[in-house]
């Protein structure tokens, strides 16, 4: 099992419907984890990457009724770029 983390930043903070469609994911073999933060406007999603793939998340995330921005990886850093050549 290979655990991933994947971000996604939603548009607007889930209704209960939707808070009640996303707990629904975690049946989804595979799904690990859900976390949402309010204040971030995030929702991070923990998920076993030999079952799944982050367009699979990203689909589960959008029928729960989530509408997300383009998703960002949570757990690798960003690539800072090459220093200039001397």
């Amino acid at each position: 099992m290979t655990t991933v983390e994947i971000r996604f930043r939603c548009v607007a903070p889930p209704t209960e419907r939707v808070s009640q469609a996303l707990a629904s994911i975690k049946d989804v073999y595979g799904i690990r984890r859900l976390t949402f933060d309010h204040a971030a406007r995030t929702l991070r999603v923990e998920y076993d990457a030999t079952r799944l793939d982050p367009a699979a998340v990203a689909k589960l995330v959008r029928q729960a009724g989530v509408e997300i921005a383009p998703e960002t990886a949570a757990a690798a850093p960003p690539i800072p770029p090459p220093a200039p050549a001397a």
